[in-house]
């Protein structure tokens, strides 16, 4: 039985199953269940003020056996078909269920709520928006997600497969040893970009952290504009997420460049969290919250992740942005080694479709260590 999500109750069910369903598993880590209740809230996470969404648990014998949210975004529906959203295209995610008879009829459940909103398309896993955990994890099942990346079992993709749904995008993580330095091509380029006069690469200002965040989102909206799947942050989104991410800012970790005097790119690092979640279950009580405030002071982090970066689009395409990026990891690379004791370094994600920062992954020294995937059909 598939019913929809309707009260306190059926929303905490939701909430509940995956952590019953990824009991015992090691590479599954936790999230704070107070962040996924302000991700499915109206109210609380921005994303509702374009778009809506519904959800449905499925029941077996009276217990809930599996979970789907299906859900429009009505600024995907203002982009360019040939970006890979546009007019009719709705979405699923945030799935989780125990066998392949289940997600079938989440799935079903999920394409005639789409239908009833007009939308023709069914692209998912995106939980709740690309901006979120868009995609589901096809390899890398091996070792736990970093900070702000998902995690789902291994037997959902061909059960995805069964329901006719083919892949359309895939995103990459990066991961790579860092404390050993890049390679010495890399070390060249940066080594010119410092003797130049034009750049500047400097470290945010947390103290002016609002016009920070909207100077970074800024460059951001406007670096992936072209890119497959770009949905616009809003203000609204830009002031959550800055809420949401500030104690997670470190002023060394995030890096940006200007060049004659015009911030033109930016890197966004930030201590994977995760390495400290996976031991919570999903609460900071009773002290967990005092053992991540103590770890926020000063935090020891043998990842980090860059999470967002980007190279304003008159320069992209040129030498001058693959310099940028260089200095910008370059920079971020030494302080993330003295400052945090940290070893490796995960890049992500990255667009299958995106060739310059892939090579950019590539050239220094990354190799992909997770693969997600969106899925599409007609409906």
């Amino acid at each position: 039985m598939v019913k929809q999500v309707a009260g306190a109750a059926d929303l905490k069910a939701f909430v509940e199953l995956p952590y019953r369903l990824y009991a015992g598993n090691p590479n599954w880590v936790p999230p704070l269940k107070d962040e996924v209740y302000a991700l499915l809230t109206p109210g609380k996470n921005p994303w509702f003020q374009h778009g809506e969404a519904q959800y449905f648990l499925a029941l077996r014998g009276g217990r809930v056996v599996g979970r789907i949210s299906a859900h429009l975004d009505h600024l995907a529906l203002t982009q360019p078909p040939e970006q890979g959203m546009g007019p009719g295209t709705g979405f699923w995610g945030l799935f989780e269920g125990e066998d392949s008879e289940i997600f079938a009829a989440l799935i079903s459940a999920a394409e005639e709520w789409l239908k009833t909103k007009g939308m023709n398309r069914s692209m998912g896993p995106v939980s709740l928006s690309m901006w979120d955990e868009p995609g589901l994890l096809v390899s890398g099942h091996d070792h736990p997600p970093t900070v702000m990346m998902g995690y789902n079992s291994a037997a959902y993709e061909p059960w995805v497969d069964a329901a006719g749904y083919k892949g359309v995008e895939d995103l990459y993580t990066y991961a790579l040893k860092i404390d050993d330095g890049f390679p010495e091509l890399t070390n060249r380029i940066v080594a010119m970009g410092e003797k130049s006069g034009r750049i500047r690469i400097r470290k945010v200002d947390k103290s002016r952290f609002d016009a920070e965040a909207a100077l970074i989102i800024g460059i951001l909206n406007d670096a992936w504009s072209q890119n497959w799947g770009f949905v616009p942050f809003t203000d609204a989104e830009i002031a959550y997420a800055g809420k949401k991410l500030k104690p997670l800012v470190y002023e060394d970790l995030i890096r940006v460049a200007e060049m004659d005097g015009e911030p033109v790119a930016f890197m966004m690092t930030i201590p994977n969290i995760n390495e400290k979640l996976i031991g919570y279950g999903g609460s900071l009580w009773p002290l967990n919250w005092a053992k991540l405030l103590w770890w926020l002071r000063r935090p020891k982090a043998r990842i980090v992740r860059v999470p967002l970066m980007g190279v304003v689009q008159k320069l992209q395409g040129s030498r001058m942005a693959s310099q940028l990026a260089f200095m910008l990891i370059e920079y971020i690379r030494r302080d993330a080694i003295a400052r945090y004791g940290t070893t490796h370094g995960e890049f992500g994600w990255v667009l299958s479709s995106n060739g310059p920062m892939r090579s950019v992954g590539e050239a220094v020294g990354g190799k992909v260590n997770k693969i997600y995937r969106i899925f599409e059909r007609s409906i």
